[in-house]
């Protein structure tokens, strides 16, 4: 399975956040990454999905797209599914779902194409069919042609393996590491969020700026394929090389449980030793000792109208607490509105595109770089 001829790799990303996805894959030496819609391809064998799902901090699934057939009608794909290698990827003692998706197709239903591969695999490999199995095949038919991939990732890999804790609205860490990324955060200075919640920015840079894997306490759907190597999987998890960082990450929120929180997933996640959260107020933030660094927030929004009058007196004030404790750091702070950025009277650079986050759409605000 590891020496297979390359085939493509589909990083399933943040819809707006794309070419940061693609400026990070490239950067951990990933072959020429193009930038699609919903994503980033490159193409690669199998060693190559096993270390994206390791070490990609901003990659929410990773698609390994083992084939493609051309497909007019269900019968046809009755019979070309059950034509389909299934043994070369797939095990008979792990179960197995499909999804499907239909575009601009003769076939335009989804759950009967879903059925009928289902079907095929079950009656060809003998593999069972479990709505809960972890193992799932994604057929998309698109133009008549149907694209075969499997979801190496298992779980959303935001999910790190020990963030237990979190707050309202948490941010993904997956979309926390690559607006970490847009401003220029590359593990080299520390960060502060003044508005931790459950710790997600901090805990993210602090294992940046250690040289933690992402994928490091976690699991994934890979492991129960076809041809699996554990030994050689074993072998590469071993080969980061991880330090102590010479400087601290400070969390603070005005909410103790936040606090708690944070502290017991910095805890699980190994990064405690040189992490800080405090229960504070804005009013109460300090400059820590040390060099300059980022300064990053994901601050309330308000989604009610009556809320508005108060968060613009809460910008107001972190704009005015950074601008006069914090000379010489960077900023970046993420909300839905231009309005709530302005307010904070800070010195923010033309924003980029908007990103779907909780069923709003947040946009980056940032100092120069």
């Amino acid at each position: 399975m590891t020496s297979s001829p390359p085939f493509e790799i589909f990083l399933v990303g943040h819809p707006g956040i794309e070419p940061v996805l693609a400026d990070e894959t490239r950067a951990l030496g990933f072959p020429k990454p193009k930038i699609v819609t919903g994503g980033v391809t490159f193409q690669g064998g199998w060693a190559d999905v096993w270390r994206a799902n390791l070490e990609l901090r901003g990659a929410t699934r990773v698609l390994a797209r083992i084939g493609a057939f051309r497909v007019m009608h269900l019968a046809q794909l009755d019979k070309r599914a059950r034509k389909f290698p299934w043994k070369d990827f797939l095990r008979p003692d792990v179960p197995l779902r499909v999804e499907a998706t239909c575009t601009r197709s003769k076939i335009y239903h989804s759950a009967a194409a879903a059925q009928r591969i289902e079907t095929a695999i079950r009656e060809e490999l003998k593999a069972p069919i479990s709505k809960d199995a972890e193992i799932v095949i994604k057929a998309r038919i698109e133009d008549d042609l149907c694209t075969i991939s499997i979801d190496t990732s298992g779980e959303s890999l935001h999910k790190r393996g020990h963030k237990e804790g979190v707050g309202k609205a948490p941010m993904r860490e997956t979309m926390a590491s690559l607006f970490l990324r847009q401003c220029g955060y590359d593990g080299t200075g520390p960060v502060v969020d003044p508005m931790c919640g459950s710790g997600t920015f901090i805990i993210e840079a602090a294992e940046i700026a250690a040289g933690l894997m992402p994928g490091r306490a976690r699991s994934f759907a890979f492991e129960k394929l076809a041809g699996f190597d554990a030994a050689a999987w074993a072998a590469m998890k071993q080969e980061s090389e991880t330090k102590t960082p010479g400087f601290r990450f400070h969390g603070s929120d005005r909410d103790a449980g936040a606090i708690r929180m944070a502290k017991e997933n910095a805890e699980r996640a190994g990064v405690a030793a040189f992490t800080d959260f405090q229960q504070r107020s804005i009013s109460d933030l300090v400059t820590p000792q040390g060099p300059p660094g980022l300064v990053i927030v994901n601050p309330p929004y308000g989604t009610r109208i009556g809320d508005r009058k108060a968060l613009y007196g809460l910008y107001g004030a972190l704009g005015k607490v950074l601008l006069t404790r914090f000379s010489g750091w960077r900023v970046g702070l993420v909300t839905t509105e231009t309005s709530l950025a302005k307010a904070t009277n800070l010195p923010f650079e033309t924003p980029g595109q908007s990103v779907a986050h909780g069923g709003l759409s947040v946009t980056l605000y940032r100092t120069a770089i």
